[in-house]
C-alpha cells in the first residue's frame, strides 16, 4: 500500500482505520474518542456503502441470519450515519484498506507506529480546524457588526443599551418576566444567512425554562415581552455564544430568534 506523501488526508483515512482496530479500546482521551467514533463511522461506509467495493451489499441484498449478524449490520448503519461529522475528507478505499489489513494481520504498521502517527495527524488535524474556526469567528464578527448596524437604522427595531435588538410582532397584555422566571416559550433560531438551527416549532411543543439560565440576549428579550407577545430578537454575539463554536452555531454569529411567549410559570 502506497500513500502520496503530499496527501494528509489519504494517510489520515488510512492510519485511523489502522489505529482503530488495534488500539481503539485502549484510548481514553475525549477527542480522540471522538474522531475514532466518525472514523470508524468512515470505515463503515465504506463496506455499507460503497456500491463500487467489492464484497459490498446493497440494503434489499443483506441477509441478516442471527444475532451476529445482526450486530456487524447495525452496528455498520449506526456508525455510517455519523460520517457527515468527519472533520476531514474521508477516502473510503483507504479505510477499507486499513480494515482488512487490520483484521487479516497483514498491516504494514505495527500498533506503536500507527498510534504514533495516528497522535500526529490527530494534532495537525486539531490545529488546522482550531485555525479555521478562528478565522471563521473574527469573519463572522465583521458580518455581524455589519447587519446589526444595517438593521438597527430598520423602522420598528428597536436597539437597548446593551446592544440587543428587537422587533415587535405581536404585542400582548399580559405580565412582564423578571430575569428569575420561569417562562414557557415556542420559538426559532436562525443565523444572519437565514439558515435555522434550532425551532421549538419544528420540534412540535413549546419549551420552558429559567430566564436566569440562558444567554444574555434572551435573558434581557424576554423581559421586555408582556405575556402573549411574539418579538423578533437579534442578539449580538457578545450576549450569545460568543466567540466559539457552539453546536451548528458558528463562533461569533448574531442570533435572530422569533419568541413567542406563551406564559410565565
Amino acid at each position: 500500500m502506497q500513500l502520496k506523501d503530499n496527501c494528509a488526508v489519504s494517510k489520515f483515512s488510512y492510519i485511523f482505520a489502522v489505529v482503530i482496530f488495534k488500539k481503539a479500546n485502549q484510548m481514553n482521551n475525549r477527542q480522540i474518542i471522538t474522531l475514532i467514533v466518525v472514523a470508524i463511522a468512515a470505515l463503515a461506509a465504506g463496506y455499507f456503502i460503497g456500491s463500487s467495493m467489492n464484497g459490498v451489499k446493497s440494503e434489499n441484498q443483506v441477509s441478516l441470519k442471527d444475532q451476529n449478524d445482526s450486530l456487524n449490520y447495525f452496528l455498520g448503519l449506526n456508525m455510517g450515519y455519523s460520517l457527515e461529522q468527519a472533520p476531514w475528507e474521508v477516502d473510503a478505499a483507504l479505510v477499507s484498506s486499513g480494515i482488512t489489513q487490520v483484521l487479516d494481520d497483514s498491516s504494514m504498521y505495527n500498533q506503536i507506529t500507527a498510534d504514533a502517527i495516528f497522535r500526529q495527524l490527530n494534532m495537525q488535524l486539531s490545529e488546522k480546524v482550531a485555525k479555521k474556526s478562528e478565522n471563521d469567528a473574527l469573519e463572522n464578527l465583521e458580518k455581524g457588526a455589519s447587519f446589526l448596524e444595517e438593521n438597527g437604522k430598520k423602522e420598528g427595531v428597536t436597539t437597548t443599551e446593551s446592544g440587543l435588538q428587537y422587533e415587535v410582532i405581536t404585542q400582548g397584555d399580559g405580565p412582564k418576566p423578571s430575569d428569575t422566571s420561569n417562562v414557557t416559550v415556542h420559538y426559532e433560531g436562525t443565523l444572519i444567512n437565514g439558515e435555522v438551527f434550532d425551532s421549538s416549532y419544528d420540534n412540535g411543543e413549546p419549551v420552558s425554562f429559567n430566564l436566569n439560565g440562558v444567554i444574555p440576549g434572551w435573558t434581557e428579550g424576554l423581559q421586555l415581552m408582556p405575556v402573549g407577545s411574539t418579538y423578533k430578537l437579534y442578539i449580538p454575539s457578545n450576549l450569545g455564544y460568543g466567540p466559539k463554536e457552539t453546536g451548528p452555531i458558528p463562533g461569533n454569529s448574531v442570533l435572530i430568534f422569533k419568541v413567542e411567549l406563551i406564559s410565565i410559570n
